[in-house]
């Protein structure tokens, strides 16, 4: 069981989580024809938007209601009616999610209680869908804004019912933050491949994959539609990528009494193997299809080829929690050691679960000190982890976020039979890649010279 570490200093020399508004706003992109809204100040908001933008290689539609010094102290009602009003007239959103930020929460704002007294008086604002999450800087990092944006969805948008798809073919696919676009398209892959049809929420594999449309749009182009969201209560089955979906998958099943079942992970042969299991239970398939059972062939034999690099190999790891504890899990049943773990945020029961000593709770600081100290092979995190990648001289594989000095970080696939044997290939080459500088004492050079020292000395003629 791995103990949490709180680190005791006054301040982060580079940071590793990015806020839970940011997460907030990454969920809400993955609804169809949406605008994220942050209820603070531009200057939360930019900073945001320039961590989406350089990451996903897009245009972000990420809008702020602009608090400012009179606002602030009198209270932002009349700027989130405002913002609502010019948005809805520049894009005609169908979807309208609204984050908190440190600003607001500080000041305590009613925020939920001023927002329906607008919705009520504002009949005009009918057609369009929104919704609010509780989302302060100060608490938690992006997995936990997305996570409370979900739930903010689940609440608004999904009535009590129990109803069913009348083919029970229907399943629901709850993706966590950690999940890139390509990832949640290999998981809809893997569902549909036994006859089953997810509703995936939210769904950025349509709307940040990274594609040219064929008009602009000021909304995101893409995503779960709005009309579909209410259907997650007919579903038969949920599906919950991450631990930090376990509270939206449990609010689904009490509002509509649909089963659900967490994956902490799904990277690897064995949480992979879980999850295959259950699309068996569900279709009522008595055998894996024929691609299937081949992908997972071929995830043996690039265990087999790569485990002669990953057998004992020193890892470094910096993430959010679930991803932490998805690709640690797939390294250590490698026979990878994690000996420096560091993480965004204690709001998770996974963090005991880790295959390590410690996790740290803290920045990329503290990454790059317990990693020199236990002498790490390689380093796995965002690219903020490239100045450690730099002093220490230890190769860096990107994961998370934000990735923004390489492209097609949409496009990063671990999860699945073939994506975990595509990051088993990423892991071993990079291995590979290491150039080795042989030492003396490696061919037993000291010895040598110690025996050397008793041989008589003959001069030279």
């Amino acid at each position: 069981m791995a103990k949490l570490v709180h680190p005791k200093r006054a301040l982060s020399t580079n940071p590793l989580k990015s806020s839970a508004p940011l997460g907030a706003a990454l969920a809400y992109l993955g609804v169809e024809r949406s605008v994220p809204l942050f209820h603070g100040s531009q200057g939360c908001t930019a900073f945001a938007m320039v961590h989406l933008v350089r990451h996903f290689k897009e245009a972000v539609p990420l809008q702020t209601t602009a608090m400012n010094e009179v606002s602030t102290i009198l209270g932002g009602a009349d700027q989130i009616e405002e913002a609502i009003e010019n948005l809805r007239k520049k894009s005609n959103p169908a979807f309208i999610g609204i984050a908190s930020t440190a600003l607001t929460e500080t000041r305590g704002e009613d925020v939920p209680g001023e927002l329906k007294e607008i919705i009520s008086r504002r009949t005009d604002f009918a057609d369009t869908q929104i919704v609010y999450a509780s989302t302060p800087d100060f608490d938690g990092g992006l997995q936990d804004g997305w996570a409370k944006a979900v739930e903010a969805i689940i609440d608004a948008m999904v009535p009590p019912s129990t109803e069913r798809d009348p083919d029970l073919r229907q399943v629901t696919l709850l993706c966590g933050s950690h999940l890139t676009p390509a990832e949640i398209e290999e998981l809809v892959r893997m569902v549909r491949a036994f006859g089953l049809e997810p509703l995936v929420l939210p769904d950025i594999s349509t709307s940040l994959d990274g594609h040219v449309s064929d008009d602009w749009s000021g909304t995101s182009q893409g995503g779960t539609p709005v009309a579909r969201i209410p259907d997650v209560a007919r579903s038969a089955f949920t599906l919950a990528i991450g631990e930090q979906m376990r509270k939206a998958a449990k609010l689904i099943e009490d509002r509509a009494m649909v089963p659900y079942r967490v994956f902490q992970s799904v990277t690897g042969l064995k949480p992979v193997d879980a999850f295959v299991r259950t699309l068996m239970g569900l279709s009522g398939v008595q055998d894996p299809p024929p691609s299937i059972k081949r992908d997972r062939s071929r995830l043996i034999d690039a265990a087999l080829d790569a485990h002669f690099h990953t057998g004992g190999l020193k890892v470094a790891i910096g993430a959010d929690p679930d991803l932490l504890f998805s690709l640690s899990n797939a390294l250590t049943s490698m026979g990878a050691e994690i000996v420096t773990a560091v993480t965004t945020t204690q709001h998770s029961p996974v963090i005991e679960r880790i295959a390590a000593d410690e996790v740290i709770l803290g920045d990329l600081g503290d990454f790059e000190r317990s990693a020199k100290e236990n002498g790490a092979q390689i380093l796995l995190t965002h690219s903020h982890g490239r100045h450690a990648e730099h002093r220490l001289h230890v190769p860096l594989v990107r994961v998370g976020f934000p990735v923004f000095d390489r492209i097609g970080a949409q496009d990063a696939c671990r999860v699945g039979y073939r994506g975990s044997r595509a990051f088993l290939y990423e892991i071993a080459n990079t291995v590979q890649s290491i150039h080795h500088r042989a030492r003396p004492e490696e061919f037993g050079a000291a010895s040598i010279a110690e025996e050397f020292e008793h041989v008589p000395h003959i001069a030279s003629c």
